[in-house]
């Protein structure tokens, strides 16, 4: 089978304007009206990164976009997936309360559908850069775990502010943001942008249950490590289920040899 080299230009361009348009938009968000408790502005400098790699190279980001194999899993993983989302942050926060008696939860501001609503968009502005692109990019080349890690790694490190507090919160922030993209790796491999509702349901998902249960924002150290702990926990289970029966985890290098033409 012939292989598909991953485009480190494409790649390599898709990060910087990823990290500088979250930058430069998160600079801006306070001269607007939008509270960032309904959503951050930042979310979409994935979304900008997909744009400026299609311009380059259009005909290989249409093709990642598209999906390079079948889906596989059906409802019953979708449901999972999506099961998984409020689950890790209720075993994270139900941890926390056994364990100081507090139960954490918060009082959105704003009205609670807004929110919902406004956390699903940014987070598919966030996720088609992280899994309807970057993921099947290094797909091309490495196995499901090991691009999921790395897409994970570089999801984590994109979130810049966490490292303005305690080493063992923004550990155990990475730690939680590479275990989810383990699971979203597992649950949407090969879907491309069809999977990008189930991706953004899953982190939308996520983001309002620990803005009700665990107010992440404060920098608390145990509430992020637990949270770090649950979503490891879910990534092994994840990682155990598609051994066991079997997917595909090898590279899947891209269907269309005239994609190539964009990287030459």
């Amino acid at each position: 089978m012939r292989k598909t080299p991953v485009d480190t230009t494409a790649t390599a361009l898709f990060l910087v304007v990823a990290f500088l348009a979250a930058g430069l938009l998160g600079a801006l968000q306070p001269a607007t009206p939008i509270p960032s408790e309904v959503v951050q502005l930042t979310q979409f400098g994935p979304a900008l990164g997909v744009a400026a790699a299609a311009l380059l190279r259009p005909g290989r980001v249409r093709a990642l976009l598209t999906g390079g194999l079948p889906g596989r899993g059906g409802r019953g993983r979708r449901a999972l997936l999506l099961a998984t989302a409020p689950l890790v942050v209720v075993v994270a926060a139900g941890a926390y309360a056994a364990l100081t008696g507090d139960a954490r939860p918060t009082r959105p501001g704003a009205p609670f559908a807004l929110i919902a609503a406004a956390q699903l968009v940014g987070a598919c502005g966030e996720e088609i850069g992280w899994r309807c692109f970057l993921q099947p990019m290094l797909r091309t080349r490495l196995g499901l775990l090991a691009a999921s890690t790395a897409v994970g790694t570089a999801w984590g490190v994109w979130h810049v502010q966490v490292f303005a507090q305690h080493p063992v919160y923004a550990g155990a922030f990475l730690v939680a943001a590479v275990s989810m993209s383990v699971v979203l790796g597992w649950a949407l491999d090969g879907a491309g942008i069809s999977g990008l509702p189930l991706a953004g349901g899953f982190h939308a998902l996520v983001n309002l249950a620990m803005l009700l249960l665990m107010d992440e924002e404060s920098g608390a150290v145990l509430p992020m490590v637990l949270f770090g702990a649950s979503c490891l926990a879910a990534a092994a289970l994840w990682t155990w289920w598609g051994v066991r029966r079997g997917w595909r985890t090898a590279p899947t290098p891209a269907r269309l040899p005239r994609i190539m033409e964009d990287v030459r």
